[in-house]
Parts: C-alpha cells; sequence; structure tokens
C-alpha cells in the first residue's frame, strides 16, 4: 500500500460515517483532549493554513506506513530522515485535489516557514503564523514520537489522519457556498462602472485574511476572455488555456504567463497575460517577460497591474518594449488591471454573462477562500438591492 492508497482508505472510512462507529469512539478516546483539540485547530485553518494541514496529513500517513520512521525528520538530508516533499508531492497534494480538499498547488514545503532544514521539534524555529497552529502543529508531532508507545504508533497515527481529515471535511463543507446568478433581461441596466466598483470592492477589501486574494483580478481578466474568446474576430479558432494555479510558480508549471491564448490548429501561443497583484510593473518584470517572450513567441504580452507602472521605471520600460518588438517581433502592452478591465468590458456583448462566469469562477476555484467567496455574494446582494443588477 502507498501513501494515496492508505490516504484514500482513510477518506473511504470517514464518507462511511466510520467516525460515528462506538469502535472508533472508543479508539479516539486513547487520544488525549488537548491533542484531538489541536488537531481540530489546524483542521479549522486548513484553508487559511494549507502548507501545515497538507505537511501534517503527509506525515500522519506516512507514520501510519512506516511506524519506525521518526516523522519529525522530514528532509532526507537530516540524519536518519526521509523526503516529505516528496511523498507529498507525488501521493498526497494530487490526492487531495482529486477529493476536492483544499490543497497546495504542489506541495506543503514549498511553504518557507516548513520548508527550513531543521527538524519538526518543538523549538523549531520555522515562522508558522495563525494563532496557536504553530504550537499545535508541534505538539502532535511530538505527541507522537515522544508520548507514544511503538507498539501503538501505527494505530495512533491513522486516528490522527482520520480525526483532522474529519475536521478538514467538516469546515470545508461548511465552508462551500453557492454564489447568487444575474438575470441576462435586463441588460441597459447594469452599467459597466457598477460591475467596476463591485470588483474593486472584491479585490482591494481589507478585511482578508486567508491567502487567495491575489488571484481574484486573474479571475476577472480570465472571464472577460471567455466571452472575448467567442465575441472577437481577432481570437477566431483560438482556444484560452484553462486557468492553473497562481501560486505555483511559471517555471514550475511550465506557462508563460498566468493566462494564455493560443492558435487551435497549432500550440503557437498568440497571447500572454501577466497580472501583479499591488505590484508596481518594474524593468525586472518586464526582463523576466523578455525571457518568456524568447522561450514561447507569442505575438503579444501584456503585463497588468492593480499597482500600475513605476514611474521611475517608465522610461526604460518603453526602451525594453521597442527592444523586444524589433528583437521578437511581439508587442508587449503594460497597463492597470481596472483600466483594462473597463476597456473590456465596452467590448463584451452581455454583461450579465460576465457577472455569471466570474462568480462561477470564483465559486469552484480551490485557491479561493470562503470568505473571498462569501465577500462576493455581499457585494452582489448590495448591488440587487441597489437595484443595479436582477437575481435570478
Amino acid at each position: 500500500m502507498n501513501h494515496q492508497d492508505k490516504l484514500l482508505e482513510i477518506y473511504k472510512l470517514i464518507s462511511s460515517d466510520f467516525c460515528k462507529s462506538k469502535k472508533f469512539i472508543s479508539e479516539s478516546k486513547k487520544l488525549s483532549k488537548d491533542i484531538l483539540d489541536k488537531i481540530n485547530l489546524i483542521g479549522k485553518n486548513c484553508s487559511r493554513q494549507k502548507g501545515v494541514y497538507t505537511v501534517l496529513v503527509t506525515l500522519l500517513i506516512h507514520k501510519s506506513l512506516y511506524p519506525e520512521q521518526d516523522i519529525r525528520f522530514h528532509q532526507e538530508n537530516l540524519e536518519n530522515g526521509f523526503s516529505g516533499r516528496s511523498i507529498d508531492t507525488k501521493y498526497i497534494t494530487p490526492t487531495l485535489k482529486s477529493l476536492g480538499l483544499p490543497s497546495m498547488s504542489e506541495s506543503g514545503w514549498l511553504t518557507r516557514s516548513l520548508e527550513q532544514p531543521f527538524p519538526y521539534m518543538m523549538d523549531y524555529q520555522g515562522k508558522i503564523s495563525g494563532q496557536g497552529v504553530k504550537n499545535a502543529f508541534l505538539s502532535i508531532l511530538n505527541y507522537l514520537e515522544i508520548e507514544i508507545k511503538s507498539a501503538n504508533k501505527q494505530k495512533i497515527s491513522e486516528l490522527l489522519a482520520i480525526n483532522l481529515l474529519e475536521a478538514v471535511i467538516e469546515i470545508s463543507t461548511s465552508e462551500s457556498i453557492k454564489i447568487v446568478k444575474i438575470q441576462d433581461d435586463k441588460k441597459s441596466e447594469i452599467k459597466i462602472n457598477d460591475i467596476i466598483f463591485s470588483l474593486e470592492e472584491h479585490f482591494y477589501c481589507k478585511t482578508y485574511t486567508a491567502k487567495g486574494t491575489s488571484k481574484l483580478p486573474v479571475i476577472a481578466i480570465y472571464a472577460v476572455y471567455e466571452l472575448l474568446i467567442k465575441e472577437m474576430s481577432r481570437y477566431q479558432n483560438c482556444v484560452l488555456k484553462s486557468l492553473g494555479s497562481h501560486t505555483a510558480s511559471d517555471k514550475t508549471s511550465g506557462s508563460a504567463g498566468d493566462i494564455e491564448i493560443y492558435y487551435s490548429e497549432s500550440s503557437k501561443l498568440l497571447e500572454v497575460l501577466e497580472i501583479k497583484y499591488q505590484k508596481p510593473i518594474d524593468k525586472h518584470m518586464v526582463a523576466i517577460a523578455t525571457e518568456k517572450i524568447a522561450k514561447f513567441n507569442p505575438e503579444r504580452y501584456l503585463i497588468l497591474s492593480s499597482a500600475n507602472i513605476k514611474k521611475d521605471d517608465e522610461t526604460d520600460i518603453h526602451i525594453m518594449i521597442d527592444e523586444i518588438a524589433n528583437n521578437y517581433h511581439c508587442q508587449v502592452i503594460v497597463n492597470g488591471i481596472i483600466p483594462t478591465l473597463k476597456y473590456y468590458l465596452r467590448l463584451v456583448s452581455s454583461l450579465p454573462e460576465f457577472i455569471n462566469k466570474y462568480s462561477l469562477l470564483i465559486e469552484k476555484d480551490k485557491e479561493i477562500n470562503f470568505e473571498h467567496k462569501q465577500k462576493w455574494n455581499e457585494i452582489l446582494d448590495s448591488a440587487i438591492n441597489r437595484h443595479q443588477y436582477s437575481k435570478s
């Protein structure tokens, strides 16, 4: 049995109401209340602390398969260590994704606070955020390795994994949210400025605590392109590539940017968009874009930012854009996200359809957290109450 098989086995137990059985309740009494509270804390923070929860799932699954391994030694370069990251990347994260559970783009060990080359002892120096999360994470591992007898480690690891995934499933279910749809029968009542105001409120809400905010503008631009692909002659016979992870680097994902449009009859790139959140466009960004243009050879490359262009770099950027055009025959466009959205929304035939596409992408995207979805529903409800939109 490999790690994926073990994770699926545990998930099936939870799905079959095993956790309500007398056997499970009796076995769970072997765990201290303090440790169960710490497991629940990490479970409840699975959306905000995906790295911690994913790493803990990986370690508990590995311990249940190899009880003799001290799972605090999570890297091969540590004495008697093993590669937790490899196991996570190959087995755990892909399985969590397939089950529709919160997950990282590739591995929990890509989180800087968890990738430090030191064992997860109680004095571990990685700056794991979230109130009480670091202590909970380290305490669970310490409890398993120090306080549990060798003969019981496998069974306790499984019990901890079951309790953790049960908490994750419960919070994920409670955080699922259906976003309202807008009717398409009163197009004239929806104004572009109203949509832009709603998007700005969604992008720049100051009360967010979870990650994922930087992907909101990417989704908005992508939603516009879903319409442009169908409606504009420029994009006739073109394909919009599926939206990928916003947390994975382009080098890892093998992509030229956040959004890619291809000619359907070939793999040739027509257009690429790189979207930056609260980072002004500077010379460094254009230099990186130049490398991608040389490699992928698109006809047009857009760099859009919520912070617009860095004033000190503006002259140099325009010189670089001219050089790219001469050397690679690629047109580079730098602009703000909001001005670009305003322009594109003038081109689409149905503004309600844009709103509904954005809403659907927000609803389905695994990197967008509950608070982002809830906020968008609040914004739509407010707009409906002001009679800007009509609800279906």
